[in-house]
């Protein structure tokens, strides 16, 4: 989890939302990226989907089924849905997310015999840390530019 802070707080650095995953084979990391939407002007450039990219490159394979995902915030629907098409094994995260946390807090698709294939979830790993880091940056982005109606219902709002 600790690589997945560092790749939250360059998202951080970035403007962007400090959301950092990593994807580990066999306890080595073989794939890291943080939230990109702004950068790339893509909604869908979650952290855990630029890292499962990577992870399937880096092993030649669309299917992840010996790799583990940690990532700082508990994902969306759109992230679990691409953690259980890649056949991930385990999902680790962070801090949950009350407002679109799709691992029990808002949804829960990664409850067993819900897909083809079952994920094990393991969440509140580093929490403390993982939420200190959304709070400061939305506390910082708050005080600095105008109200904007479409961020209230964006990831993390409830921070």
């Amino acid at each position: 989890m600790a690589a997945a802070l560092a790749e939250a707080q360059a998202a951080a650095r970035e403007g962007e939302v400090p959301v950092g995953c990593v994807v580990a084979l066999d306890g080595r990391v073989i794939a890291a990226d943080h939230n990109r939407t702004i950068q790339l002007g893509d909604p869908t450039a979650h952290a855990e989907i630029l890292a499962i990219r990577r992870a399937a490159a880096a092993v030649g394979n669309h299917r992840l089924t010996r790799c583990e995902l940690a990532v700082t915030l508990e994902p969306c629907a759109m992230c679990v849905g691409a953690c259980v098409q890649a056949r991930l094994h385990r999902v680790i995260y962070g801090c949950a997310d009350p407002r679109w946390g799709a691992l029990g807090s808002r949804l829960d698709l990664g409850r067993p015999g819900l897909f083809n294939h079952d994920l094990a979830v393991a969440g509140g790993i580093l929490a403390d840390a993982c939420r200190e880091l959304l709070q400061e940056f939305f506390r910082s982005r708050r005080g600095r530019r105008p109200t904007d109606e479409s961020s209230k219902d964006g990831p993390c709002a409830s921070f």
